[in-house]
């Protein structure tokens, strides 16, 4: 912006500053909406400026159509300056004058102060706290929960609010305690798509809370949860994710999430580019797969996404495999789709360190298992791990050394391992390999020998 265009701009707030305090209500309302309209032109510094001027409108007026012109005015310029605006707007008195004209203003006004609320606690967290410091909380949720409340745009501008106000711990806390757990899984179920993500975000924290997660599932929150994981965008079904997963981490909820069908849907977030998603549903598809149908659906679908060509979602797959290895009520169905007999050709053809650092701890936690490393052994896998103590990733090949060092200590299988009981890399994690378990068995001595000695010493034990 050059010199005179600045002028000019100051030049005319100096002319709105003088229609506002000299004019007529028409050439204030006439002046109030020509600076809405162009408000996403004007400069932030000059649209700063006007804000004391229209927060005195709703101190001073008693004309209704520039209260209401002045309230859409801030309405508009909430919107400018990167959220700067809004911080603005929220520093004056401005929300304590909205809040006080809300319930006493006719429907059309109260539409555009809810429009005002909306912007400014949306763009800026402290403005969420000065709304419910002043009782803005209890403002919105009696509203809601009003009979004279039945036009679905007020509805959803409220619901609005309150999914950004949820964001606050002490909100949360105070919609599970004033029971509007409902209406907080409606702001998820209703409104634009940005509104819903914000209300899934703060169902995720709440359910957190064990006592609430049991009123957020009788609310419907499974359902919600659901169609933004199926209908949103990418960060939109990484909260959805995420609150879906905290929800089912209590046993309870694990079989009605899947009834709804969401393992194809973390299936889908496991194949994402972004690394979150991947990490959310690996942690969801291991807490799923305590049930047996459930195994079976996820075991499906990772197979599936092994036998493609993306090595991200191939590692990611393998990742999860590594996880389930140590489930003994899946090892059946890894034999079922032939788990063991992908991880074996994955790990020969696979040019990825990613792919390979993941299948060779998968292997290795299968090596645990007798009837496994049999599996293991007769498909041709050590060969194949003996050749990744030669890779270039040293994750790779302290996986594979591990696996090996399994492999070696069956009767059955020591004969096989001649390629590898001289490697030094076999050689090392096999001597930490001991190390740690005889760690391990001393901690344990000395954990149960506390307790002898615990239970002795206690003269009600006598």
């Amino acid at each position: 912006m050059d010199q005179y265009q600045s002028q000019d701009w100051v030049q005319s707030l100096h002319q709105f500053e003088h229609i506002i305090a000299t004019s007529s209500d028409s050439l204030q309302v006439e002046s109030l909406l020509k600076l809405s309209r162009l408000s996403n032109r004007i400069p932030v510094t000059i649209l700063v400026s006007t804000v004391p001027i229209l927060v005195d409108l709703l101190d001073t007026s008693t004309a209704n159509s520039v209260l209401k012109a002045s309230v859409y005015c801030l309405k508009c310029i909430s919107c400018q300056g990167d959220g700067k605006l809004a911080v603005t707007i929220g520093q004056s008195r401005a929300i304590h004058r909205i809040l006080c004209l809300l319930p006493q203003s006719e429907l059309p006004l109260q539409r555009v102060l809810l429009k005002c609320i909306r912007n400014i606690v949306a763009f800026d967290g402290p403005n969420r706290v000065n709304l419910v410091r002043i009782g803005g909380l209890k403002v919105v949720i009696d509203m809601l929960n009003s009979d004279t409340c039945p036009d679905d745009g007020l509805r959803r501008l409220l619901l609005d609010i309150l999914s950004a106000l949820a964001l606050l711990r002490e909100v949360r806390r105070s919609v599970f305690n004033l029971r509007a757990v409902g209406l907080l899984v409606e702001a998820c179920k209703v409104g634009k798509m940005v509104s819903r993500a914000r209300a899934g975000q703060a169902i995720g924290l709440l359910g957190l809370v064990k006592r609430a997660r049991r009123e957020l599932v009788n609310s419907g929150a499974i359902e919600a949860l659901v169609d933004l994981l199926r209908n949103g965008d990418v960060s939109t079904r990484l909260v959805a994710g995420n609150a879906l997963g905290v929800i089912s981490s209590h046993i309870d909820y694990i079989r009605p999430i899947a009834e709804h069908g969401v393992i194809p849907l973390y299936a889908e977030l496991l194949q994402e580019q972004e690394p979150l998603g991947k990490e959310i549903a690996e942690d969801v598809f291991c807490i799923l797969a305590v049930t047996d149908d459930n195994a079976v659906a996820i075991v499906e679908h990772l197979v599936t996404i092994m036998r493609g060509n993306d090595n991200e979602s191939v590692g990611a797959a393998a990742d999860v495999v590594w996880d389930l290895s140590s489930y003994k009520h899946v090892l059946p169905v890894f034999h079922s789709f032939g788990v063991i007999s992908l991880l074996v050709e994955l790990l020969r053809t696979s040019d990825d360190s990613n792919v390979k650092e993941k299948i060779c701890g998968a292997i290795g936690q299968l090596s645990y298992n007798d009837a496994e490393r049999v599996v293991i052994a007769d498909l041709g896998g050590i060969s194949v791990l003996i050749n990744m103590l030669e890779d270039e990733s040293e994750d790779v090949k302290d996986n594979a050394a591990q696996a090996l060092v399994c492999l070696y200590e069956d009767p059955l299988l020591c004969d096989r391992m001649s390629g590898a009981v001289s490697h030094p890399v076999f050689l090392r994690v096999r001597e930490r390999m001991v190390q740690t378990r005889s760690a391990e068995l001393r901690l344990a001595e000395s954990v149960r020998q506390m307790t002898v000695d615990e239970l002795t010493w206690n003269p009600a034990m006598g």
